[in-house]
């Protein structure tokens, strides 16, 4: 993904590499990550939810992109639903100390809480947003029914995120509960995913989009229209938003991205000179 300006939005997958990316992405690559950030300019990198990697894997992940590319890097699970926030300090630090060689690449350091944490909790999170590094920017996902009720608990959830330049990151599970549970990976998701309304706001800088999408890939347009307005006002307010793309089983994950960005630039000017393109010429994968 390239761009004669700086980067005015970040778009990426839940994953650098897919069995059914082979020509799509990598036309025989190698080095998956390499292939995917000649394509795409950011990643969910989920992988440290369950394992925080070797120092050399941070490394070799550093090297494969250019300097343009972001990552968001979840907390480890152990930090944010086993332990819960609470007394946390140390594995915190060691997580940050061994992600350290990819902290000026990564864009969002991603805290996703359970449904359990909520309202009561708030004052966890403070700490823990406290006890970021300067210059490591947070993104929270929240799932407790309380923060998108639009009462107190969401006020303070939001008041906090804003007082401590953190985003909120938002999740649109619409486009895959609209799909029929007529597919593997269609029921995989609805047990999966959290079925919580679309709260759009920018609670700092760079808000952090999660768009699951529906299988077939023209059913998304209509759920992806009221996008087009609010990522593109953002863009405006010089916020640089985060869009991450999937699919029930991520397999068109490309394909849907490539859809969502063709309309976005017919929106949004700023975006006009934004293109994906792979390092080979794959049909399936141009603009042009």
């Amino acid at each position: 993904m390239s761009s004669t300006n700086p980067t005015p939005l970040y778009l990426g997958m839940a994953m650098w590499s897919h069995k059914n990316w082979q020509q799509s992405i990598f036309a025989g690559e190698t080095d998956k990550l390499a292939a995917y950030g000649r394509v795409f300019n950011t990643v969910e990198g989920n992988t440290t939810f369950y394992a925080t990697p070797s120092s050399q894997s941070v490394l070799n992940w550093r090297d494969a992109v250019t300097d343009d590319f972001r990552f968001t890097f979840k907390l480890p699970q152990t930090i944010t639903h086993q332990m819960q926030l609470q007394n946390c300090s140390k594995e915190l630090n060691e997580f940050l100390h061994i992600m350290s060689p990819l902290a000026e690449k990564t864009g969002v350091w991603k805290i996703q809480l359970p449904a359990a944490f909520g309202p009561d909790s708030l004052y966890l999170l403070e700490q823990l947003l406290d006890a970021m590094p300067a210059g490591f920017h947070s993104g929270v996902e929240v799932r407790h029914p309380a923060f998108f009720a639009k009462g107190d608990a969401e006020r303070a959830l939001n008041r906090l995120l804003m007082e401590k330049n953190a985003d909120r990151i938002i999740i649109d599970t619409r486009p895959v509960f609209a799909a029929p549970p007529d597919s593997e990976a269609v029921i995989d998701a609805h047990q999966k995913k959290p079925r919580v309304p679309v709260h759009a706001i920018a609670t700092s800088d760079s808000p952090v989009v999660r768009f699951i999408g529906h299988p077939e890939l023209e059913a998304n347009d209509a759920f992806f229209t009221p996008w087009l307005t609010k990522l593109s006002d953002w863009i405006e307010e010089g916020r640089r938003p985060f869009l991450f793309v999937h699919t029930p089983d991520n397999a068109l994950a490309p394909e849907l991205a490539i859809r969502l960005l063709s309309q976005l630039q017919q929106h949004q000017p700023q975006l006009a000179s934004v293109t994906l393109a792979s390092a080979q010429p794959v049909p399936q994968m141009s603009l042009l």
